[in-house]
């Protein structure tokens, strides 16, 4: 009888490994295949919420151009030239969105003085990419998009970076890894620390897990699996090799990625950096909830550092409501 002990031991050790296994497979494949929103359901919502024109889209000065990526992938971009200006702003929309979300920001960026490029980012919309992984692949594709769009315009002209979330994070990690920072300035529109503390965050906020475990499971998968670690998705680490002006931007009622991250990224970078928070507005939503005083926090930003000026008789996407 006792020499069944070992035996039970080992098909239970077994079990359990399996159990952990899986359950490490099925983490990760929740943060590596993040399930996207629908480009219709994108376009549509940005129509019925007046933040898109198609009579606008459709008549609009516009140019397509595609970059490959180190990454092994195009990356099809489109040019919006609302203005006679080769000064122009890159767009770095957020996890589960598309290009189609980055439209909102070409009438704002226009009245200063700039135009906007558009992309994918990687396995979002049409920009090709077998896994989302929040800033350590995707700042390939910006580098690249950034090196394409410096030799359209120019060495004289403005360029600047906009990132949402997801997209913010990607712009400090490009800004912050490449030493010929060949662009003028980056907004950092609610980015996170470092992944890591944002899946931990999200994890207290959303399950009853307490502990590190889960988290350290998904470590383990992602590199196994993806080729990174999560402590390599970390703005927090980098930002400070960031030379150019960088305005960080939050909402004090976003909960999915919370302000004091803004305000740690903001105290990390110690010159040339501005920091303001809005009082309204989820996740990602500073723009959309008071838009009148985002372009006035962008515009203040841009004219302190040298680099905006106004234009009138703008082709423009929409409205600003009074």
């Amino acid at each position: 009888m006792k020499k069944k002990w070992p035996v039970i031991a080992s098909v239970a050790a077994g079990v359990t490994s399996a159990s952990i296994a899986a359950l490490g497979y099925a983490l990760s494949n929740k943060v590596m295949y993040i399930k996207k929103k629908d480009q219709q359901f994108i376009l549509e919502r940005e129509i019925t919420s007046d933040r898109l024109s198609m009579e606008w889209y459709n008549n609009v000065a516009k140019e397509s151009f595609t970059v490959q990526s180190i990454n092994g992938y195009d990356v099809p971009c489109t040019k919006i030239n609302s203005i006679d200006s080769p000064n122009t702003v890159i767009i770095a929309h957020g996890v589960t969105e598309t290009h189609i979300n980055s439209f909102k920001y070409a009438g704002l960026f226009a009245r200063l003085g700039y135009n906007i490029v558009v992309y994918d980012q990687r396995r979002h919309g049409n920009t090709a990419g077998k896994t989302t992984s929040y800033g350590y692949y995707e700042k390939n594709d910006l580098r690249a998009v950034v090196e394409k769009v410096r030799e359209m315009i120019g060495e004289s002209a403005k360029l600047g970076i906009q990132g949402e979330s997801m997209g913010a994070a990607t712009a400090l990690l490009y800004g912050g890894t490449t030493p010929e920072q060949v662009f003028d300035f980056i907004v950092a529109d609610c980015s996170f620390t470092s992944f890591k503390a944002q899946l931990h965050h999200v994890m207290l906020r959303d399950t009853p897990f307490r502990t590190p475990y889960p988290i350290k499971l998904i470590d383990f998968f992602v590199e196994k699996r993806d080729g990174y670690k999560l402590a390599e998705v970390a703005p927090i680490d980098v930002v400070q090799n960031i030379r150019k002006p960088v305005l960080f931007v939050h909402s004090l009622e976003d909960t999915y990625i919370p302000p004091s991250m803004s305000e740690e990224l903001y105290q990390k970078k110690k010159e040339a950096t501005r920091l303001v928070l809005f009082e309204k507005g989820v996740h990602a939503q500073s723009f959309n909830e008071q838009p009148k005083e985002y372009e006035e926090t962008i515009q203040q930003f841009l004219l302190d550092f040298g680099m905006s000026s106004s234009y009138e008789n703008i082709v423009e996407p929409t409205s600003i409501p009074d």
